[in-house]
């Protein structure tokens, strides 16, 4: 655990240090970049926002009373138009009990603006209760009644609950260490505008009113990555010793020819390995041969001579 934490605040170091790059060589964009994060980071840090609850039933695995609570999210992006598929987020099921009645609570958020839009329209509404319950089927392989009705309280359970449920599926401290890893390069900050929409399922509204047997509404939205043949650059690799023969430092320098600035080099270090990317032209991984602290390790890129020099002292 202490050595992830001490490669995550490498790699923030290292995304700090492409800021900073950013803010000398483009003041505009960095500018531009700074106040589209400030926006979004309040998207992400608001809670959800109960809008109705409604109480159908669990026929399949097994029967039981469920509560499903619609809420407005901006965290969940909004349609690109009418035309486009409709993003939603549905939370894992908890099951919870009062009194002698055991029931199951399931949150599922839309972008504020479609509930607001489907407020105003019982079609539209009934549309969203409708695919709402059809994604929780496809997706969590339950069968539910078609029965339901829109209870006189808008929540099940506490918002705070709600808000922990839903982030619980799309926070993954592994994932966004690799994201950090793979995609913190200036050139991405710089195209940073908008927010990855790709890990929610998209359902598109229906025209008319939904009856009767339909199609699939489901769309299932991924990015594929594409493969790119790396280099292994040339580099060299030293432990700096003192009088002593104590090892003090691990000192590296790697050369890359054909780049001349630090912003297209994404730089990872922990306490056992390093990861270098370039630009989609080089790649180099070392197992390191001693310890070394994260939190001390700097980086040094000199333009002339198209080298990064690395240095790490030891634990």
């Amino acid at each position: 655990m202490e050595s992830s934490s001490k490669g995550l605040l490498s790699q923030v170091t290292q995304f700090w240090n492409l800021l900073d790059d950013l803010a000398e060589s483009n003041p505009e964009s960095y500018e531009k970049f700074i106040q589209q994060q400030l926006k979004e980071g309040k998207q992400l840090c608001a809670a959800p926002e109960p809008q109705l609850c409604l109480q159908t039933r669990i026929l399949k695995p097994k029967e039981k009373i469920l509560f499903i609570n619609l809420c407005g999210w901006k965290r969940i992006p909004a349609p690109q138009s009418t035309t486009h598929p409709v993003p939603l987020s549905i939370g894992r099921p908890e099951d919870m009990s009062e009194a002698s009645d055991v029931y199951t609570v399931i949150d599922v958020a839309y972008n504020p603006d479609v509930l607001q839009a489907a407020e105003k329209d019982q079609v539209k509404k009934d549309q969203l209760i409708w695919m709402a319950m059809k994604c929780i089927e496809e997706q969590l392989q339950f069968t539910l009644s078609h029965s339901y009705h829109i209870t006189k309280f808008r929540i099940k359970g506490s918002i705070q609950r709600m808000k922990q449920n839903l982030m619980r599926i799309q926070t993954d401290p592994t994932d966004l260490r690799e994201k950090m890893r793979k995609e913190l390069t200036l050139e991405q900050i710089r195209s940073s505008t908008v927010s990855n929409t790709d890990h929610f399922p998209q359902l598109l509204l229906p025209k008319n009113q939904v009856s009767g047997k339909t199609g699939c509404l489901i769309e299932e939205m991924s990015s594929t990555e594409i493969q790119v043949e790396m280099k292994r650059p040339t580099y060299e690799l030293k432990v700096v010793v003192d009088q002593n023969e104590k090892p003090l430092k691990i000192e590296l320098k790697v050369e890359l020819p054909g780049i001349n600035s630090v912003s297209l080099c994404d730089l990872s270090v922990s306490e056992d390995d390093l990861l270098i990317e370039v630009s989609e032209k080089y790649r180099l991984h070392l197992n390191l041969p001693e310890s070394v602290d994260t939190e001390m390790t700097t980086a040094k890129f000199i333009k002339e001579k198209a080298t990064l020099f690395v240095t790490m002292p030891l634990v």
